[in-house]
């Protein structure tokens, strides 16, 4: 009797390249909240490797200061200004202001594809900690605020420290992608592949939001305990 045959483990599956995305390097990429240190690390990355960013702020003067420091041919504009003119959309705002903002820009942002990388968090005496808000994460916030965007979430875990710091030439780390559209999270992938040192990985649809935007409380502590800027590195793959 013949013994059954053994299954072959699947070959890693391939990220996805630019060429199956579209050209990403000739989209505007533009970030709400643009002005914090996130936002402003984001931008400077981008911007860095040729990718036209414009951030947004609530007022036009401290965007352009904002633009103005970071150089690199950097637009400053409103946040409403920043959703109109851009084709990817990058929400790095503070939790506080996510529902508000996200509310007062949605005719602005339909159509547009959206990154989420907002974490709900806060802190006490004890340290950070993660909040759940009631549609389950901030990306299942934003994609009920934005009906008729494509929305997505993204760029978690990265240290605002090493996305601002020129001497650093590569950052060495995984972003975790979610999303419900594969041609949307692959064009994220696209745009992650884009920053030296960084790849995007697929992770599950934005109901798996939650855990992924919470582990950025357990990588403060990591942080705050090792005096470093941990990141995400997913292995056998």
């Amino acid at each position: 009797m013949n013994s059954p045959a053994i299954p072959m483990p699947a070959a890693p599956q391939a990220l996805p390249s630019q060429s199956e995305t579209g050209d990403i390097a000739q989209q505007t990429v533009g970030i709400l909240g643009g002005t914090g240190p996130q936002g402003s690390g984001l931008a400077y990355r981008l911007a860095r490797v040729g990718q036209p960013v414009v951030i947004g702020s609530r007022t036009t003067d401290k965007a352009q200061a904002a633009a103005a420091e970071l150089g690199l041919g950097i637009s400053g504009l409103t946040n409403a200004e920043a959703a109109k003119r851009s084709d990817i959309v990058i929400v790095t705002v503070p939790w506080d202001g996510h529902a508000a903002i996200l509310e007062e820009l949605r005719e602005d942002l339909v159509g547009k594809l959206v990154i989420d990388s907002v974490n709900p968090l806060g802190f006490d005496s004890k340290g950070a900690y993660a909040i759940r808000p009631p549609e389950g994460s901030a990306a299942e916030q934003a994609a009920a605020l934005l009906p008729d965007s494509r929305v997505t979430a993204a760029f978690h875990h990265l240290s605002a420290v090493l996305l601002t710091d020129p001497k650093i030439e590569a950052i060495d780390t995984d972003v975790m992608v979610l999303g419900e559209d594969r041609a949307d999270t692959d064009t994220v992938q696209a745009l992650i592949a884009r920053i030296p040192g960084m790849r995007g990985v697929f992770s599950g649809r934005l109901r798996n939001a939650h855990q992924v935007e919470s582990l950025v409380a357990n990588l403060i502590s990591v942080n705050r305990r090792y005096k470093t800027h941990a990141g995400i590195r997913i292995t056998d793959l």
